[in-house]
């Protein structure tokens, strides 16, 4: 039997073992990038429960962008009824939730107790109704999608600072009970989720809207 040499037998073992690995579990080789959104977990630059957070709105957000792309600003604009809100209020509305997270658990701010600027700047997205429908008109689809990338963007920038201690410190005094950063920031997650579906319903509903093909 003809002997290996060392150098080579381990080469030789590391590639059966991948190899079997690969047979073993299909696609196993073929796993995509830690930086793709299809992968829900850990991601570099952020600690491992934190970045695993991230890839869960990085999964989310496409949702609502991807459907809206081309939208006017007059679609973005329709109201369908008394009691509607526009595709671009409701936009502003992601914009507006996530900046009142940010304000909560990053810089320890009581939920409201913001000042009356930011809340002259926020409140009309964050509570629509009349307000919003008032309010929330006559911007492009690039100002609303440019105000989503930079709250985002400093969301990122504000986790990076922040380790798996902290996304699991609980908040005592939360409306709804005892809650953690984590859930607060789930939740934005799953609300991006609702109202992505909710702009779906609209863009459905637009003049001149294509009918479903099945």
């Amino acid at each position: 039997m003809k002997t290996i040499p060392t150098g080579s037998r381990r080469t030789f073992l590391k590639a059966t073992a991948a190899a079997t690995a690969g047979v073993l579990l299909p696609g196993a080789m073929l796993a995509a990038p830690a930086e793709s959104i299809t992968i829900v977990g850990p991601k570099p630059g952020y600690s491992p429960q934190v970045g695993t957070l991230v890839s869960m709105l990085a999964w989310v957000r496409p949702a609502v962008t991807r459907p809206v792309k081309g939208i006017t600003q007059a679609n973005l604009d329709v109201l369908f009824d008394a009691n509607a809100n526009s595709i671009g209020a409701l936009l502003l509305h992601l914009a507006a939730t996530e900046s009142y997270y940010q304000m909560n658990t990053f810089d320890g701010m009581k939920w409201d107790s913001w000042s009356d600027l930011v809340k002259q700047k926020w409140d009309p997205a964050m509570n629509l109704g009349e307000a919003g429908r008032k309010i929330i008109k006559g911007h492009d689809l690039d100002f609303y999608l440019n105000i989503l990338k930079e709250t985002r963007e400093k969301s990122l920038a504000e986790f990076k600072k922040r380790d798996d201690a902290w996304l699991m410190a609980v908040d005592e005094k939360w409306f709804w009970g005892p809650t953690n950063n984590y859930c607060k920031w789930f939740h934005v997650c799953e609300h991006e989720s609702h109202h992505a579906g909710q702009i779906d319903l609209l863009l459905k509903r637009l003049p001149g809207a294509k009918p479903d093909a099945g």
